[in-house]
């Protein structure tokens, strides 16, 4: 899945709005900050919202963060953008991000990858039939020493071989999220 463009017919059915507890939350973060730099937290704003509205970044969402921190939508596209860790489309109920940097293409990422992509019957960038899971490509998830490994949320997934890729899905696929 490539983020670098936004497409404007991928839309929330209604207009996203935080319940009153997170917009308290919000402010209390934008009050941390001077006047004219609430800008500073756009990207825990972002997180939050991916959090509160289906795990992905509409255009109403982005345009949504953007009025509350009083800037242009264009300086929320740029961020949402540029960072992949942020979804732009819908994504299943569990992501797997496979490290596809050199230290773990050395030891077979991209054969991880391509395991997963058979496996689930999807291509990077897609999320299975039943909507349990999307596939990405993440550049460096920090565990070189681990290698190969894919993040699904929190939990890193280290060493990975075919065997232990079947036991990381049937886990998810069971409901039994590791912690």
């Amino acid at each position: 899945m490539s983020n670098t463009h936004i497409d404007l017919n991928k839309r929330h059915s209604e207009k996203p709005e935080f319940s009153p507890e997170r917009m308290a939350q919000v402010k209390e973060l934008m009050n941390r900050l001077p006047e004219g730099k609430h800008k500073s937290a756009l990207i825990r704003i972002l997180h939050m919202a991916e959090e509160d509205f289906g795990g992905w970044l509409s255009i109403e969402t982005m345009d949504y963060v953007a009025e509350i921190l009083n800037i242009q939508p264009i300086e929320v596209y740029e961020v949402a953008t540029f960072y992949t860790m942020f979804n732009l489309d819908p994504v299943g109920k569990y992501v797997f991000e496979v490290c596809r940097t050199g230290p773990c293409m050395l030891v077979g990422s991209d054969q991880i990858i391509e395991y997963i992509e058979n496996k689930l019957d999807i291509k990077v960038g897609q999320t299975t039939s039943d909507g349990m899971f999307t596939l990405k490509t993440a550049e460096c998830l920090g565990a070189c020493g681990y290698a190969p490994m894919l993040q699904c949320g929190k939990k890193y997934h280290e060493h990975l071989t075919k065997e232990r890729v079947d036991e990381i899905i049937n886990t998810y696929r069971s409901g039994q999220v590791p912690n």
